[in-house]
């Protein structure tokens, strides 16, 4: 069978919206090769080698490569994902170059050789993510690993945004707590949280496919039984009250569920959100006051933002 390959110059910022939009259009599987990703890891914090081949090739930016089956008429959907890249901006994303170029490729070529894209990377101290398929032992006693499959979308390395989450949490959860996480996706942060000592984990996905794919990893981790995955909008009509409410998406779709957050979350609960650019900073924070929430701490790394938000306990 031949694959018609879909390559998308953009920059490191916009390369999760850009996937999402090439899976939206009917893409089997999504690569990334992000120069940010060796960036992200080169200063040797936790005392590895890297080696930059093993991230990135790039120089700069980022390219997201998506394969559609010949099955699929790319003619007709081309238009959508180019229209769609295009209105990025508008959510505050830089999209750099935003070259669109279609190739053909062999199913050989692509069913296997992506995985070289995807290692062992150490995300915080204290944790580090492995892909399935690679053997991995524990270089310290406190070193916790998360196993994951990213099937056929993947990325080099851990987006920065996701980095960010994984320390908020890694500093909110001291154990026992329950937690609910919005826009799960591949199920790392819950999976983490569990890690962490969490008590009860809810994942949130729209997408049916993200909620596949989060119970999949879950199930490649053990002690998870205490994650519950299921397909949810955001927090609209959740009831389960909640310790710690992480969400890792746009800051403009975060701005939609702070009302639902604040319903949801115990007093002096603490409230996640990353996946906010320096230009959206402000507005969040903005909405997060109107609400009546108090910042408790802020992530930076480049030109992201984690924010940790606290609901203050009542008088």
């Amino acid at each position: 069978m031949k694959w018609n390959e879909v390559k998308v110059t953009t920059e490191s910022e916009a390369v999760e919206a850009v996937s999402n939009i090439l899976m939206e259009a009917g893409a089997s599987g999504v690569a990334i090769e992000d120069a940010l990703d060796f960036e992200n890891y080169q200063a040797d914090q936790y005392g590895e080698l890297l080696d930059k081949e093993t991230f990135s090739s790039l120089a700069e930016g980022a390219v997201v490569m998506a394969y559609f089956p010949e099955t699929i008429f790319l003619p007709e959907i081309l238009p959508f994902i180019k229209d769609s890249i295009a209105k990025l901006p508008e959510f505050g994303l830089n999209i750099g170059k935003n070259l669109v170029a279609v190739s053909e490729v062999e199913e050989s070529d692509w069913a296997t050789a992506w995985k070289k894209y995807y290692h062992p990377v150490r995300v915080t101290r204290y944790l580090t993510i492995v892909p399935s398929w690679e053997k991995y032992e524990a270089q310290h006693e406190d070193e916790k690993i998360i196993t994951l499959d990213p099937g056929m979308a993947f990325g080099t390395g851990t987006h920065p945004t996701t980095n960010l989450t994984l320390q908020a949490l890694e500093t909110v959860l001291r154990g026992g707590e329950t937690v609910l996480d919005v826009g799960t996706g591949s199920g790392v942060l819950s999976i983490a949280s569990s890690l962490y000592g969490a008590k009860e984990i809810h994942a949130y996905d729209l997408d049916e496919v993200a909620v596949r794919s989060a119970q999949e990893n879950v199930d490649l981790n053990a002690n998870t039984e205490n994650i519950h995955v299921s397909a949810n909008d955001l927090l609209v009509g959740v009831e389960q009250e909640a310790d710690v409410i992480v969400a890792n998406i746009l800051a403009d779709i975060i701005v939609l569920m702070i009302e639902d957050a604040w319903r949801l979350l115990k007093a002096d609960g603490k409230l996640i959100v990353s996946g906010i650019i320096e230009d959206k900073k402000d507005m969040v924070l903005e909405a997060m006051y109107a609400q009546g929430f108090e910042v408790d701490r802020i992530f930076q790394q480049k030109d992201w933002f984690a924010i940790i938000l606290q609901k203050p306990e009542e008088d």
